[in-house]
């Protein structure tokens, strides 16, 4: 089953250096690059761009890797 987020949703991750959260800016649905990493996201299989309320910083989760907060 595949997580349905909206921009503005509240999200939870893991990181090497602990779990951190921030919010959902929007869905990806083609290849595309944050915090110098390259995300292949598609319509089939999309993924989400999200920024931390820690550091404010952008970057790209697949739906699997991403809790509600």
């Amino acid at each position: 089953m595949t997580k349905t987020l909206k921009a503005g949703d509240k999200v939870k991750w893991d990181t090497p250096q602990g779990q951190t959260s921030g919010k959902v800016v929007k869905k990806e649905t083609k290849t595309t690059k944050a915090g110098g990493h390259t995300a292949k996201a598609s319509k089939d299989d999309p993924q989400y761009r999200v920024k931390s309320d820690k550091s404010g910083k952008e970057a790209v989760h697949k739906p699997e890797e991403l809790k509600k907060a």
